[in-house]
């Protein structure tokens, strides 16, 4: 009763005060980063986002603060289908074969979690190439909860236990998904039943983000990346979930694992979906919002993935291995999707945290090329650097950059801005996802979501997440409510004064 009583407090404002940064200094705005004009990229320059970032990855040591409970395997990647059209890429030439490793894992829960959690699931690869690593670091769910990385650490707080009682509590998660109508969609597919997958082999993968392909004359693209499961998609029924918990925590590292030593090398084919700069006004919202997929945009196979090694040692390869964002090679770049620009800086600001200054020369993250740049010192150096010049350019001993590896051009309009993307359409794709699903799906998400919904005492924050998901679909909406036993009517009212 304690608790209940004081995040009702909290909520009619008791405890309402000026937010600020760590200086003292007031924050302005706390829900949308600075960029250049209205689509351009995140600045640098917006330090209450790098300081919310580099705070919210120092949180823990040394564990991950998000994707802790993880697995990973050895493979190849062969790209089947030559994609030299759009990008300049060596890794998609036609019949090259490049090294991977590849890390799978739960988002919320602490180290040694359990496998059968409602939770998004990583999905991760990191590609050996000729011209360096490639991280393609993404989700096995298409989307995600928020299109700003400004709220990452904010969500990742409401959705981890409760500092008080170190319980995942829901009263805490929906009052923080209340105000953000933009995670409807995402809610949808962790409540469904795709929020629980059966097993790392049947599942899919996705990029959530879209990237630039950038091809030798310096034109690029959009490309949301896909991984399809040979194996098929299965997920867990709720009553599925206790039976497999109860006799493993860890049923989808032991499944992977022994179909590997069985030599049943699970295999996952790569699409891409291309989307060229002129066509992204062509959308009601904006394609660079990681909160949406790309419907009716034709996908293309790039090629084939196989895992077939098991890693020799847990620690030095899956926990070790360090993904970031940030990892690209030429003509591979990042988009100006928000979320995707706050990543580049904090997963690889998280890497030196848990991993320090040269985690890169670790052998699971270590390129298959050689890495040759002044950069020096640190905690665990063992590069061996030898001679007199640790600068560039030099006459003595320089090191020539390469023009392939310049940055396309990005125009940009406007001035620097902290406001919301303008064509938001938050509710349309979780009622689009809703109506698609079988019959038995959505007996599943109801039960799902409602069992948490029940739990929900602070009736602003339940009436605001009923009215979202009845927003996205009136059926949808009134099996909750009845399922809850809350007020149609009033749902309803609220849910038509919902803008998309």
């Amino acid at each position: 009763m304690a608790i209940v009583s004081a995040l009702t407090s909290m909520s009619t404002g008791a405890y309402a005060q000026t937010l600020t940064k760590d200086n003292g200094a007031p924050v302005g705005d706390n829900q949308n980063s600075q960029t250049a004009g209205p689509g351009g990229p995140t600045l640098l320059q917006d330090v209450h986002l790098v300081q919310k970032l580099q705070r919210f990855d120092r949180e823990r040591i040394p564990e991950r603060v998000v994707h802790a409970t993880g697995t990973g395997a050895h493979g190849t990647f062969t790209t089947t289908d030559d994609l030299s059209d759009l990008t300049k890429a060596k890794l998609f030439a036609k019949g090259t074969v490049t090294p991977v490793f590849v890390r799978f894992s739960t988002v919320i829960p602490s180290r040694s979690g359990a496998e059968t959690t409602r939770d998004p699931r990583g999905f991760a690869t990191k590609f050996y190439t000729q011209e360096g690593n490639w991280d393609l670091v993404g989700n096995n769910l298409p989307i995600f909860f928020i299109r700003d990385a400004i709220k990452f650490p904010d969500m990742i707080h409401a959705l981890k236990p409760d500092p008080v009682t170190n319980v995942q509590e829901p009263e805490r998660v929906f009052d923080f998904f209340s105000h953000v109508p933009e995670a409807t969609a995402m809610l949808t597919r962790v409540y469904s039943n795709w929020g629980t997958p059966a097993n790392y082999r049947q599942m899919n993968g996705s990029s959530v983000h879209a990237l630039k392909l950038v091809n030798a004359k310096g034109e690029y693209v959009y490309a949301k990346f896909a991984w399809k499961s040979r194996q098929g998609e299965r997920n867990l029924r709720p009553q599925e979930i206790p039976v497999i918990q109860g006799k493993s925590t860890s049923h989808a590292t032991v499944d992977l694992y022994e179909s590997i030593n069985a030599g049943k090398f699970p295999t996952w084919d790569l699409t891409v979906q291309i989307l060229k700069p002129q066509e992204l006004d062509k959308f009601a919202f904006d394609p660079l919002d990681a909160t949406k997929i790309w419907p009716d945009v034709p996908e293309r196979k790039v090629g084939t993935m196989v895992l077939n090694k098991v890693p020799e040692n847990f620690f030095e390869a899956t926990e070790q291995v360090a993904m970031a964002p940030g990892n690209l090679v030429p003509g591979i770049e990042a988009s100006e999707d928000r979320m995707l620009q706050g990543r580049l800086f904090s997963y690889v600001d998280t890497q030196f945290h848990r991993l320090g200054a040269n985690f890169q020369s670790l052998p699971i993250n270590k390129p298959v090329v050689p890495v040759r740049n002044h950069q020096q010192d640190g905690a665990m150096n063992i590069d061996g650097r030898k001679g007199h010049v640790n600068y560039q350019p030099s006459r003595i001993a320089n090191l020539a950059e390469d023009p392939n590896a310049r940055s396309s051009n990005l125009p940009l309009a406007g001035t620097t801005q902290q406001q919301r993307i303008a064509r938001t359409l938050n509710f349309q794709q979780a009622g689009d996802y809703y109506r698609a699903l079988s019959a038995q799906d959505k007996d599943d998400l109801i039960a799902n979501l409602s069992g948490d919904l029940k739990r929900v005492k602070n009736q602003v924050s339940l009436y605001t997440m009923l009215s979202h998901f009845y927003r996205a679909d009136a059926d949808y909406g009134k099996r909750l409510v009845k399922a809850v036993g809350a007020d149609g009517a009033k749902v309803a009212d609220l849910a038509a004064a919902l803008k998309e």
